[in-house]
């Protein structure tokens, strides 16, 4: 199916659509002409992030980042060591003093900016 065909059968824009391509959403396959041919596969991806959407209130900012951690094993273990409350290999300096200091440091600023 072409975009615009692609765009009457499901909820997307052509514009969304070419915007959901752009991200790595959901990724057509091109004809040899270099025109964007959706096929079932895509339709199907199409109903499924209709329905993430609307059923979990996810937006596509938030799809896109999960799609970059599955991609990016990096920013992966990045993200499950800060969720673990551990620091991230190769910024160590992110220690709890650190952290403390940096805090402390904003709250005279705060305390300055407000008098």
């Amino acid at each position: 199916m072409t975009i615009g065909e692609t765009s009457r059968r499901s909820s997307w824009s052509p514009w969304m659509l070419r915007y959901l391509e752009q991200e790595g959403l959901v990724v057509p396959a091109r004809s040899e002409a270099g025109y964007r041919r959706y096929g079932i596969r895509e339709l199907n991806q199409l109903n499924a992030l209709a329905e993430l959407r609307s059923r979990f209130d996810v937006g596509l900012a938030e799809l896109e980042f999960a799609l970059r951690l599955r991609r990016e094993p990096a920013l992966r273990g990045a993200v499950e060591t800060c969720l673990a409350g551990t620091t991230v290999p190769g910024l160590e300096e992110t220690s709890p003093a650190w952290v403390e200091w940096e805090q402390r440091k904003h709250e005279r600023l705060l305390a300055t900016d407000a008098a």
